[in-house]
């Protein structure tokens, strides 16, 4: 969330389409170097699974705190 790349990423991009989330951008265009994806299974009620995914780490990271928020001003930062 606090990265420069975050709205041009590629891996970003994938884990808001797990997630069924509007995309900061349609196409990205920023390839990062060795991203790391952590998933998630959680057990639901009814026998259901869910699944979270995040990205953890990654190679490219450059820190630009508050970038998700700058861009999505009117929403809620995602846990």
């Amino acid at each position: 969330m606090d990265c420069r790349w975050v709205d041009q990423c590629q891996a970003y991009h994938a884990v808001e389409r797990q997630h069924g989330a509007a995309h900061l951008t349609l196409e990205p265009a920023f390839v990062p170097e060795q991203p790391r994806i952590h998933v998630q299974v959680h057990n639901l009620p009814a026998g259901q699974v869910g699944v979270e995914w995040d990205v953890r780490a990654c190679e490219s990271f450059s820190l630009d705190r508050g970038r998700w928020q700058r861009l999505c001003p009117d929403q809620v930062l995602p846990r």
